[in-house]
């Protein structure tokens, strides 16, 4: 499958404005750009350039988010807040919601945190699934020590889809999280392939000298790199540990469509534009040796 590319948008890049950041990526190559909100400017800016939306920020569901609030009325408010979006993004032709649910309370247990997500989600999947718009969870833990998000390992997220076996509620595929948590990313991919609602190009280099220093729990003292807690440090794809050749192979086999997303977060590609705008191109060079015009062919 050709596979598309896309890309996040990191700091520098999309300070830019949307109509810059559309023509350069529409210059270098790249097919699909993910938006921290959508509208009829945007849409029609990355029309113009010839380009498709990705995933959507989903309204107050990035990061600590009140749908996982103890207050029942700030809850609720989040949740009318969530699935007007979902309204509005339906209409103007958008498809893939992205959530990373992080409770308000970061010290609240992730077994907590379920009870609420039982309670609050099933009717905005619901209001999802009436729209033919598709949520996609991100695996990234949270702040540590606590760790709080929802869906970020197999046990909670087969918790989750048991609940809300709909597949309009599924997970953006991120193994660079998989990797620093010390899950097989193979693996759950295999497990969760028909809940891949979209696809990170990120990656992970597990440090050994510093696994050595702090093992897999966040160092004591600041880490000389960005992207990292210590034993590990995020990186764009091709400079860490996921084997993306077979992750193509994979993840054509579970019949996903979408686009592979690049997250720019490494330390040597960020901090002015040329350097954002480097990493997002090594990435994508690398991601289209393995999914661009490539027939995906094995066991």
């Amino acid at each position: 499958m050709d596979r598309k590319i896309g890309m996040r948008l990191s700091p520098s890049i999309g300070n830019e404005g949307i109509e810059a950041v559309a023509e350069w990526a529409s210059g270098v190559g790249i097919d699909v750009i993910d938006v921290p909100y959508y509208n009829q400017e945007i849409k029609s800016v990355l029309e113009i350039a010839g380009l498709e939306v990705g995933s959507i920020d989903g309204i107050g569901a990035v990061g600590q988010t009140n749908l996982l609030s103890s207050d029942e009325k700030i809850r609720s408010e989040a949740v009318s807040a969530l699935k007007n979006q979902i309204t509005e993004v339906a209409e103007l032709g958008g498809k893939v919601i992205f959530m990373c649910l992080v409770p308000d309370d970061l010290n609240m247990s992730r077994k907590d945190a379920f009870e609420i997500w039982r309670k609050s989600f099933p009717s905005i999947v619901e209001h999802a699934e009436n729209h033919d718009v598709y949520i996609a969870l991100e695996g990234w833990p949270g702040p540590s020590p606590q760790n709080p998000t929802l869906g970020c390992t197999p046990e909670m997220l087969r918790a989750m889809f048991k609940v809300i076996p709909s597949k309009h509620f599924g997970i953006n595929y991120d193994p660079s999280h998989l990797v620093r948590l010390g899950i097989d990313y193979l693996r759950f991919l295999d497990e969760f392939k028909d809940r891949i609602n979209y696809c990170h190009g990120k990656d992970t280099q597990v440090l050994q000298k510093e696994l050595y220093e702090s093992g897999v729990i966040s160092s004591t003292f600041d880490s000389k790199y960005l992207f990292s807690e210590g034993s590990w440090r995020y990186t764009i794809p091709g400079k860490g540990d996921v084997d993306w050749a077979e992750v193509a192979v994979r993840l054509e086999k579970t019949g996903y469509q979408g686009p592979v997303s690049i997250e720019l977060e490494d330390h040597y590609y960020w901090g002015s534009l040329e350097a954002e705008r480097k990493g997002i191109m090594e990435a994508k060079e690398h991601l289209e040796a393995h999914f661009k015009n490539k027939a995906i062919v094995g066991e």
